[in-house]
């Protein structure tokens, strides 16, 4: 009997799932292939809406809960945490908390990602680009375990007590076309806003993310399952889920609905290698 196909994403916080490669996701998802997520935090730093809290006793809660609601729309077989603390932008309070996950060692959370990886035996692996799609640290950091956790994952001598020996057979990085970032230097520009100064908190550095280029093998159309997407995102409406479809955000997103892209790590290509629409393709 042929083995099902298994892809397991691993990310940092609720709602990388969603805004970043929720598209593919669902699309994997429809198709009937199992799709799992690895969540490294639950997303405890930074500020929530008043509004948002009622009926939880904590941003790690109510985020969570924003989680599992995406998961459902996304058809996610399921959802694993690590159990590490956000950590937060570079230069916040968060940076310093004991628990946060870029004070804990890269070896330590890749052997959490491999327990999973063993278990799951996952045909496809994703995470971030290596500086994290805008450089967050957390997500910097779960690549960086990730990808150790993938080339580590069929050395039995490389903690043994995570599981049995395996190997999927292959690795991607989502990116985000620089295109996107380019375009919205130059639209928040127009509006007389700070495009070194972005996002929810002002701590996104659009030019300079503009500046950095990955190359893309795989083009992900997962329009016949876009709303699936725009229904995960809604569900993380303290991070602004609900307002991603409206005004400046929304025209600088639907431009490029539509497709997701990935640089293939492993198995690794030649330059000029044909881009593929299919991450099962290797």
């Amino acid at each position: 009997m042929q083995k099902k196909r298994t892809l397991l994403a691993v990310l940092a916080h609720p709602d990388d799932e969603s805004f970043g490669m929720g598209g593919t996701l669902a699309y994997y998802a429809s198709r009937g292939a199992d799709v799992y997520l690895v969540c490294a935090t639950r997303g405890e730093a930074g500020t929530v809406d008043a509004e948002h809290m009622q009926g939880f006793d904590s941003i790690a809660e109510l985020r969570e809960g924003e989680l599992r609601c995406a998961a459902q729309h996304l058809g996610l077989k399921d959802v694993f945490f690590l159990g590490y603390r956000d950590s937060g932008m570079t230069g916040s309070v968060d940076n310093s908390h004991p628990d946060a996950q870029v004070n804990h060692p890269v070896e330590e959370v890749a052997e959490g990602v491999l327990r999973h990886i063993r278990r799951l035996q996952p045909d496809v692996v994703l995470t971030f680009d290596p500086i994290g799609g805008y450089r967050h640290p957390d997500h910097i950091h779960i690549h960086n375990a990730t990808v150790l956790a993938f080339e580590k994952a069929a050395d039995g001598s490389f903690h043994p007590e995570a599981g049995e020996p395996w190997q999927p057979g292959a690795l991607y990085y989502h990116t985000i076309p620089r295109g996107l970032f380019k375009f919205g230097v130059r639209l928040l520009k127009l509006f007389g806003k700070d495009p070194r100064k972005w996002g929810r908190n002002g701590d996104i550095d659009l030019v300079s993310l503009a500046e950095v280029d990955f190359p893309v093998h795989a083009r992900i159309d997962y329009r016949a399952v876009a709303e699936r997407k725009v229904q995960a995102s809604a569900c993380h409406a303290s991070q602004g889920g609900g307002q991603m479809r409206r005004g400046f955000v929304g025209t600088f997103f639907r431009l490029f609905d539509g497709v997701e892209t990935f640089m293939r790590a492993y198995p690794r290509l030649e330059a000029g290698t044909r881009v593929s629409a299919d991450l099962f393709d290797f």
